[in-house]
């Protein structure tokens, strides 16, 4: 009991540095998966699919509930680590993203293969083939994929 009483204590003490979000997206033309981590920066979670003309205003709404210290995007790259051609339609995304925004920490992470990865997972998982044709929920997974290996990288 002693033990847990200190985690949570030093957990409190330390509010500043564990009780921010970080939020990642997977931006495309029609819809854009968002995956979020828990305040301990720990887990990434899918959070939703929304329309992509929706996704300032998503955001907007998100952070006025819930702190987040970093807004990490999809960054599309072809074999050679070039951009990729989905990158013409990301960019001006990021730039308005960088507007509305001005104080917050946006980093840029490939995304390479996370479309098929989240496709793979659904396989994986067992999800019936209805549920796997279900691109609002493959964004939502490719969120998330973009977000668990951006905290692994981050942390070694």
């Amino acid at each position: 009991m002693n033990k847990i009483l200190c985690i949570f204590v030093t957990l409190n003490k330390r509010k500043d540095k564990f009780m921010a979000r970080i939020m990642a997206i997977d931006y495309g033309q029609k819809r854009t998966g968002i995956a979020v981590t828990d305040p301990l920066q720990l887990f990434a979670t899918g959070l939703e699919t929304v329309p992509s003309h929706t996704a300032i205003d998503f955001i907007t709404n998100y952070l006025k509930t819930e702190p987040v210290e970093c807004i990490v995007v999809g960054e599309p790259k072809d074999m050679q680590n070039h951009a990729s051609d989905a990158a013409r339609f990301i960019e001006p995304f990021v730039n308005r993203l960088r507007k509305v925004f001005p104080e917050m920490n946006i980093q840029r992470f490939d995304e390479r293969f996370t479309s098929k990865m989240a496709f793979q997972s659904m396989i994986d998982a067992g999800l019936s083939r209805k549920k796997r044709q279900d691109k609002a929920l493959v964004d939502t997974i490719s969120a998330t994929i973009i977000l668990q290996s951006y905290l692994e990288n981050k942390n070694r």
